[in-house]
């Protein structure tokens, strides 16, 4: 009889064509597949929880496999780890029921992004932070973000190619926090998010900092649902996908 795992992924997303397989191109979900075709000698398909764009990372990306082996998760943990390339961890294996969906069964999911904002870029670790040398008024961006709490319509927050059937989603939470000196970290959770949604936020409320627009118009943005008021797109590299909650 087959049975259902479920592991938890960490990634550094900086070498990849984001989550989903891609012919020719190397992916995080390929990657895994292409491990377990190893370990169980089939074809296996895997079950993300979202995907995750070219160049975004993730401490908690939560999947699903099926297949009908007699290996233990202990076995999949070691043997994926031993596997893959230094890049991506299996952090958790474990057997699920046979219903379990990784995708469907998601009740939500929290992103991290990080902004370095001071005068010098960094050499170590640039590749996991939005540099913007300019000071940006979090005070301001704290006040605009008030503004997407509950259930609202996305749209101007939404991506070209956004795979969807509306674009209305529920957040739970939404806060900018200052680290240190120099490092802002906005961290939202919501029911389900559509393309480019955490990072064209953050884009406009970058736009906030800089005042180039203010909390109330980024409040006005939201409402129009006109993608081309809102801001420009953050790199991806900032953006950590950080847990997913069942």
């Amino acid at each position: 009889m087959p049975k259902n795992f479920k592991i938890t992924i960490e990634y550094d997303g900086s070498s990849y064509h984001g989550w989903q397989r891609q012919k020719n191109l190397s992916t995080i979900q390929g990657e895994i597949e292409k491990a377990l075709m190893k370990m169980t000698g089939n074809k296996v398909s895997l079950t993300g929880s979202g995907r995750t764009d070219a160049g975004v990372h993730a401490f908690g990306q939560a999947a699903n496999f099926n297949c009908n082996t007699a290996l233990l998760p202990e076995t999949f943990y070691k043997g994926l780890n031993s596997l893959l390339p230094d890049d991506i961890v299996i952090k958790e294996c474990k057997e699920v029921d046979e219903k379990f969906h990784a995708r469907y069964d998601a009740k939500s999911k929290i992103y991290s992004y990080r902004i370095l904002n001071c005068h010098t870029p960094a050499a170590i670790g640039r590749q996991y932070v939005w540099f913007i040398r300019k000071k940006l008024d979090s005070n301001a961006m704290r006040s605009s973000i008030s503004h997407i709490i509950g259930l609202h319509d996305f749209k101007a927050f939404e991506g070209t190619g956004s795979p969807r059937s509306h674009t209305t989603r529920n957040i739970l939470n939404a806060t900018i926090e200052q680290k240190d000196i120099s490092c802002l970290y906005f961290e939202i959770e919501a029911d389900g998010f559509l393309k480019h949604m955490v990072r064209n936020i953050v884009g406009t409320l970058v736009d906030v900092g800089l005042g180039k627009i203010t909390p109330d118009d980024f409040k006005q943005i939201l409402i129009s649902k006109n993608r081309n008021k809102a801001g420009a797109t953050a790199p991806p590299h900032g953006l950590f996908l950080m847990h997913v909650k069942y």
